[in-house]
């Protein structure tokens, strides 16, 4: 919700200029103007965005462990996947828990969306929990290499605070999970 208050900290786009257009992200390097007027540069990368899914069973987290080439590192991480563009975010996260995971949720439900990197990117992440999953086959997507786990959500909880998890949407759905099932 803004307020009147805002409108003076809004900034004004003068050109939209890409200097980089890909399959996953595009950059770009906009004119823009500040509220005080004076001209800026502005550096936004471009994503469709994506989903995280948490799925408790038992007590237990679904986990899939993947490499990262950007951080060169195994990550502990929820199931997850790009949205393709204007997919809907519930049709997605369906989608990426059965090709990960091969669960057919019975139900969606929206915890929250956030803005990972709002300082330069629009990229938006959807997060859900399924509910009342059913069991089939994992069918990753080609070139995808990863191993789904259960892992007790205590565990998880202890591997967040300990920094050995790192993934924010999976920080962040295990947070919004432990903060509902205490309420």
């Amino acid at each position: 919700m803004q307020d009147n208050a805002d409108k003076n900290l809004k900034e004004e786009t003068i050109e939209k200029k890409y200097v980089y257009r890909g399959k996953i992200l595009s950059l770009r390097c906009d004119d823009a103007r500040r509220p005080d007027g004076k001209p800026c540069k502005r550096e936004i990368v471009e994503h469709s965005g994506g989903v995280g899914i948490l799925y408790v069973e038992d007590g237990k987290v679904l986990l899939v462990r993947q490499y990262r080439y950007a951080f060169s590192e195994v990550l502990y991480e929820i199931p997850a996947g790009k949205l393709e563009k204007g997919e809907d975010p519930a049709a997605c996260a369906r989608r990426e828990l059965a090709e990960e995971a091969g669960l057919d949720a019975g139900a969606m439900r929206h915890v929250c969306t956030y803005y990972p990197t709002c300082g330069y990117s629009d990229e938006k992440i959807y997060i859900y929990e399924a509910l009342q999953c059913r069991r089939g086959t994992a069918h990753p997507d080609e070139g995808e290499f990863l191993r789904a786990l259960y892992m007790p959500l205590d565990e998880v909880r202890a591997k967040i605070l300990s920094g050995e998890i790192r993934d924010s949407k999976t920080i962040i759905a295990v947070q919004a999970y432990l903060l509902g099932t205490q309420a």
